[in-house]
């Protein structure tokens, strides 16, 4: 019954359901997922706790980088996902967060220093 809850607990907030939108494209690190929703950093760990530990989440060291993605191996936490997507699809905010992820990765991709100047900003 916990994991059932954790689950649904995992699913009940926007921010939450905002990152898992993101993480439909694939693997994001943190820096990306801050980027995307313009909010700080701790905030979004928090959320990214949640999610992991519901096991919604799993979780990749790249050098000093955390690279989250879907776990795929569940098959309740797949449905949700695809009825969630489903509806997130044409949602603003979600629209908005992606438009802000492709913004963050083109100039951090052309910029001459790297990722750590960007994230800076």
């Amino acid at each position: 019954m916990k994991e059932l809850l954790a689950d649904f607990k995992a699913f009940s907030d926007e921010t939450r359901l905002r990152i898992l939108a993101l993480l439909e494209g694939g693997e994001r690190c943190v820096c990306e997922i801050v980027a995307a929703l313009q909010m700080d950093q701790p905030r979004i760990s928090f959320h990214l706790k949640v999610l992991k530990k519901a096991g919604i989440l799993k979780e990749r060291k790249e050098e000093r980088w955390i690279r989250y993605s879907i776990r795929d191996d569940d098959m309740l936490v797949r449905f949700l996902l695809l009825a969630s997507w489903e509806r997130l699809r044409n949602d603003r905010r979600v629209a908005a967060d992606r438009k802000q992820l492709a913004e963050f990765n083109r100039r951090r991709s052309s910029h001459p220093s790297g990722i750590a100047e960007i994230d800076k900003k």
